[in-house]
């Protein structure tokens, strides 16, 4: 029988939302077969599949025996079994009596196939009155409802997705997560997955033992065995290759790694926070990203919002960096620099703004900010190619991709004359993502493509 509607949420649609969580259980949807789109929940009580009316989900497939198989949870695990089926129970081609499955499984029963995914429901956290959570300052309305969220998830050991542009604030998120939790005392690791050599990760993340390759001298803790006891901060997650993915899932599953080398695995205790830049969700329609991990990792999921669209933070943001870099100087900013600044684009968000200021306190004379010799100075730090060479190599990169992104839509949709289907088949891409980077670089101010959904 498919699942009841439950009235106090909102059901998560495809479209990026700022705060996301995954509910208790889960639920197996029909993908394949004449039952295709029916599905069951599963909670505290365990689900039964076949083509008798008793099961939870029936299903009208002939190959399916009356009372194929069974899911339920023991303990925080879901567990299948085969309930002495004709036809038997499979999953990656390889027939079961009983499998321990995680979010992204695909079980076949017959010709049906069943697919296990989270219970997704949308967060909406009431606006808290502060306009700070630690380091991080905010007055807008979507950053005091995010400071709501990071005060309850917090205390918990709850896995943390953070999604978000270069230069917005992840990592201090992830900190912020850290210092308010019950694992404060403890470590936390930060480890760049785009910055790590590809044929080091392994290593880098669960340590290696003395002779395992060639210039391992000696045993190496990983970055996961240095953060035991506290938080280990994934950045850029979406840069790790698809081929360390399953390392990092089972070290997920099993809360234990195995150096390079070694042949038992050791226990971990350590919470995991993960950011991205990318849409990781686009990333697993492409086959770019495994759907497991994606369902692993997004337990709470959190959407950091672009500077652009913080409108009323500008002004607090400005006011706190002058306070923090020209504080001991005494100086002060004047309406006319504040204004010039609110004009500023920030496509490297509040990290540019927080450098703009730094420089302008530093190239300071007398108690007035100097921001003509800090915009001065910008121009010859870029390359032919408009590249800001003053900044970090991930956040230039970034900014680059960005810029690309925009331009190219920006002409893509004034050829078509903002006829989404159209320009998705020439661009090649998916009309959800399209839209997506369409309202990302605000492109559509009238709402048109509302009536496109």
């Amino acid at each position: 029988m498919s699942r009841p509607r439950d009235p106090q949420v909102t059901n998560l649609i495809d479209e990026a939302l700022p705060f996301t969580r995954q509910r208790p259980g889960g639920r197996f949807v029909v993908i394949k077969g004449p039952d295709r789109g029916e599905q069951v929940a599963l909670s505290d009580k365990p689900v039964t599949f076949g083509s008798g009316p008793a099961c939870d989900l029936v299903l009208s497939d002939k190959t399916v025996s009356r009372r194929h198989a069974m899911a339920l949870l023991e303990g925080s695990e879901v567990m299948v079994r085969d309930l002495a089926s004709t036809n038997g129970t499979y999953i990656e081609g390889s027939r079961f009596k009983e499998i321990t499955v995680g979010f992204g499984a695909e079980i076949k029963l017959g010709r049906t196939v069943v697919k296990f995914l989270p219970d997704e429901e949308v967060v909406e956290p009431k606006a808290t009155e502060d306009e700070a959570f630690g380091q991080l300052v905010g007055r807008d309305t979507k950053m005091r409802r995010m400071f709501t969220l990071l005060s309850d998830i917090s205390p918990t050991d709850a896995t943390v997705l953070i999604e978000g542009e270069t230069g917005t604030g992840k990592e201090l998120i992830a900190e912020e997560i850290h210092n308010h939790s019950k694992r404060k005392s403890g470590p936390i690791v930060v480890f760049d997955c785009g910055a790590v050599p590809r044929e080091l990760i392994e290593s880098a993340l669960f340590g290696h033992v003395k002779g395992s390759f060639t210039g391992a001298v000696q045993d190496r803790k990983g970055a996961f065995a240095e953060a035991n006891g506290g938080t280990i901060f994934l950045d850029e997650i979406g840069e790790l290759p698809i081929d360390m993915q399953p390392a990092l899932l089972r070290a997920l599953d099993k809360r234990a790694v195995r150096k390079v080398g070694a042949n038992v695995y050791e226990k971990v205790d350590v919470r995991v926070v993960a950011a991205t830049n990318r849409d990781l969700r686009d990333e697993v329609a492409k086959k770019a990203f495994r759907e497991d991990l994606y369902y692993r990792l997004a337990v709470i999921r959190v959407h950091l919002p672009p500077l652009r669209e913080r409108g009323q933070d500008i002004t607090l943001l400005i006011e706190h960096f002058v306070r923090t870099f020209g504080g001991e100087k005494g100086l002060k900013i004047s309406p006319e620099d504040v204004q010039r600044l609110k004009a500023h684009s920030w496509p490297g968000n509040v990290r540019e703004l927080r450098n703009v200021i730094e420089r302008a306190c530093v190239l300071s004379k007398g108690d007035t900010l100097n921001l003509d010799d800090v915009f001065n100075q910008e121009s010859p730090q870029q390359s032919a190619l408009g590249i800001r060479t003053d900044l970090p190599f991930k956040e230039a990169k970034g900014q680059l991709v960005e810029l690309f992104e925009r331009e190219y839509i920006l002409d893509l949709m004034k050829r078509h004359k903002m006829n989404l289907s159209a320009a998705a088949r020439e661009a090649q891409i998916d009309r959800k993502h399209l839209r997506e980077l369409i309202r990302k670089y605000g492109l559509d101010p009238r709402g048109d493509l509302a009536k496109d959904e």
